[in-house]
């Protein structure tokens, strides 16, 4: 016994659920609601202003599905496609915006108010690695203690780190204070 079969009228009701499923946005088939349609086919040529149940037996006619892509419009916009190739479609223009988006992130450096020059150097090259890459740096210094006497000192020590890196950075934000920390950010140079 076939749980699926057409004899038993199930295979309709599982087809429709089925679109139900996948339609998000768009209203297809029996969920259009609207008694009068401007139906468009799906070579793109307009069929006029008909009524509901017409634009329905055209779409099966067809073996396609009617879809509402203008919802909103007076009468509403009803084209006759395959909707499974329409979302694949829709989808796959997603995937490729998504590929053209580069994204950043922000690596962090973490600087002490009594570095050495060498130690600014090996930071520097760390920063110029993530900054080649495309990434943000955060440079950050921490004042422990009585090191926030010496503040001075800190922003001589974030002037040196950014002079290191002035050929392949630029300063987004100046060294500010956050907290007990003192913090710059850094952005790849753009070519202009």
């Amino acid at each position: 016994m076939c749980l699926f079969g057409a004899d038993n009228g199930l295979s309709a009701f599982f087809n429709v659920w089925r679109y139900k499923t996948i339609s998000k946005e768009n209203q297809i088939n029996e969920e259009i609601r609207d008694k009068e349609l401007r139906v468009i086919d799906s070579d793109g040529t307009q069929l006029g202003i008909i009524s509901r149940s017409e634009a329905l037996d055209l779409a099966a006619e067809r073996k396609m599905d009617l879809v509402n892509v203008a919802p909103k419009a007076k009468p509403p916009v009803c084209k006759i496609l395959d909707y499974g190739k329409y979302r694949y479609e829709l989808q796959k223009k997603e995937k490729e915006a998504k590929k053209k988006q580069k994204t950043t992130q922000v690596k962090e450096v973490r600087l002490s108010t009594f570095i050495e020059e060498h130690d600014i150097e090996v930071k520097a090259k760390n920063a110029a690695k993530f900054l080649k890459s495309g990434d943000k740096v955060k440079v950050s210094l921490r004042f422990r203690g009585r090191e926030r006497d010496y503040t001075s000192k800190g922003m001589d020590v974030m002037k040196r780190f950014a002079q290191v890196v002035e050929d392949i950075s630029e300063i987004e934000k100046k060294p500010s204070f956050e907290g007990r920390s003192l913090i710059m950010i850094l952005t790849p140079k753009t070519d202009k």
